[in-house]
């Protein structure tokens, strides 16, 4: 993923070989498992602008640690990059030999070539995000081992050589001096790094992680303490790793609170309703889209008791994973929502489309980590309400309460499960992620004033129809800040507006030249042909 919102055209394939090279591959007996493998591109992770954040940390592109926690995000790292992110995350005071979660969250089989990091590519994905569908973490081990076939087999066929695309789509042919999976550089980590866990949750890049994806990420941390580091990647250290930053930030809050209650009630003067996450709230001068307020989310709040406290928590730890000042992260997986439905008032319909869904993914993916902070709260309560008597004797206090370690701490059941429980949230979902108003609506009095200008005299009336036009749209965009972006809001406002209130006889005139691409939905366009036609009749 060359991770851009830009929709592209498809790109020529980059290596015209692949078919020569599967027919030799065969011939040295390789096994074709995956057929789209053999027809993928070689696609550099990396990239000239891939560092989006101030201090850089060579071969791990974007690292970071989220604030309050030893979680930690990253682009896809290079060979070397690895051992830095690991040197880095341990420090003077970690043990190497402790345990380390890593958890990679992409989709794309990746191959290191000279210790850089290549990913299997369709060639009509080069340069965005990938979105490659249901891809199961076997699926994605089995592709990365028949992707190193492949990209052995194209280096045997052209004497050693290479051809690699960049996210521009610029090949360049590369001298190969060594071929290597992401496991094997995994698995010569643990010789230096004995408890270091590889985990792979392939996600989407909009849409939210599945149900099992959540579950997933629970049991590679579970039993394992809060100090213990988590570190997230992705391609670039954007989307992806930062929903999986939220999510392991969110489990060790579950830990926190159910492991430290009992204790902090022990400190003498700590107030606990200060310490609870519940309790924070977002800046109420931000716009209601920007404080993840959409309809959907109302609906699912006042589904079940805890949601309003739920999604309170949930927004604190996306605060957290977000840009400065709260957090030290690039990608805000909530107010994006809204930046993108901003981006949406001004593009035309063909863009338009490709970025409604795009929304309405990333809305999906909010109320699931509402859902998902829900399950763990109420994780946390069981823990601490249905203590064990092994437990008691084990974890007791001075004055009677208990604190289990964080990482003896069980989950009595999935968020699968769970949800099938809440399964109503399911249809809450899918029926209300899309309830969004798409398009700014003109009020009701300005709508009858063009229109009874327009069926009195339309040409006679039709520079005053303008102007009442470009006044009303000055009106309904003056939330937007001055520049292009409202030029074009108030552009596009102004061409639909025209086109609704024409006569019976130019509209349909204008619908035809569109649907025959002669025109656009432009708002010269259509009064070029307005003009066209009153000569006419003239």
């Amino acid at each position: 993923m060359g991770e851009s919102d830009k929709k592209e055209d498809p790109a020529p394939a980059a290596d015209a070989k692949a078919p020569a090279d599967k027919s030799a591959a065969k011939a040295d007996g390789v096994i074709d498992k995956n057929p789209e493998v053999w027809k993928a591109v070689a696609m550099a992770d990396h990239f000239e602008k891939i560092q989006k954040l101030p201090e850089k940390l060579e071969g791990v592109p974007n690292f970071r640690r989220v604030p309050g926690y030893k979680v930690y995000c990253c682009g896809q790292p290079t060979k070397d990059g690895f051992k830095k992110a690991l040197e880095k995350v341990c420090g003077d005071k970690y043990p190497k030999t402790g345990p380390i979660i890593w958890i990679n969250m992409r989709q794309e089989p990746i191959v290191y070539v000279n210790g850089n990091p290549v990913c299997a590519r369709p060639p009509n994905k080069i340069g965005e995000y990938a979105e490659l569908g249901d891809v199961t973490r076997a699926q994605a081990k089995a592709d990365e081992e028949e992707f190193l076939k492949v990209l052995e087999s194209r280096s045997k066929n052209a004497g050693g050589k290479l051809k690699v695309v960049d996210v521009t789509k610029v090949e360049k042919e590369v001298e190969v001096k060594e071929l290597t999976t992401l496991h094997t550089i995994i698995e010569d980590l643990k010789a230096t790094y004995p408890g270091l866990t590889h985990n792979r949750i392939p996600v989407c890049n909009s849409s939210s992680p599945n149900e099992e994806d959540f579950d997933t990420l629970c049991n590679a941390i579970l039993g394992t303490n809060v100090n213990a580091p988590v570190i997230v990647n992705c391609q670039v250290g954007l989307s992806r790793s930062t929903t999986g930053c939220v999510c392991a930030c969110l489990f060790r809050e579950f830990q926190l609170s159910a492991s430290y209650e009992g204790l902090i009630e022990t400190v003498p003067g700590v107030n606990l309703q200060l310490l609870r996450m519940d309790n924070y709230t977002i800046d109420k001068s931000k716009d209601t889209l920007f404080r993840g307020e959409f309809q959907v989310v109302k609906e699912l709040i006042a589904a079940f008791p805890d949601g309003d406290a739920s999604k309170r928590e949930c927004d604190k730890v996306i605060d957290k994973n977000g840009p400065a000042p709260k957090g030290t992260g690039i990608k805000q997986l909530r107010e994006n929502i809204a930046e993108s439905k901003l981006s949406y008032e001004i593009m035309d319909d063909a863009a338009q489309a490709f970025l409604k869904t795009k929304i309405m993914d990333n809305i999906q993916k909010y109320f699931y980590l509402i859902c998902f902070t829900g399950y763990l709260r109420e994780q946390s309560k069981i823990a601490v309400n249905g203590i064990s008597e092994e437990e008691k004797k084990a974890f007791s206090l001075t004055g009677g309460k208990v604190s289990t370690p964080t990482e003896n701490l069980k989950l009595t059941r999935t968020f699968q499960d769970w949800m099938t429980e809440h399964s109503n949230f399911r249809d809450i979902c899918s029926e209300g992620k899309g309830k969004l108003q798409w398009e700014r609506d003109i009020p009701q009095d300005a709508l009858d004033n063009l229109q009874n200008l327009a069926q009195s005299d339309f040409h006679k009336n039709l520079g005053k129809i303008i102007h009442d036009i470009y006044l009303t749209g000055h009106n309904l965009f003056k939330d937007m800040p001055q520049g292009d972006h409202k030029k074009r809001a108030k552009y596009r406002f102004a061409s639909k507006t025209l086109m609704r209130i024409l006569p019976d006889g130019i509209k349909n005139e204008v619908e035809e030249l569109i649907a025959k691409e002669t025109m656009t939905l432009d708002l010269y366009e259509i009064l070029g042909q307005c003009t066209w036609n009153q000569s006419k009749s003239l």
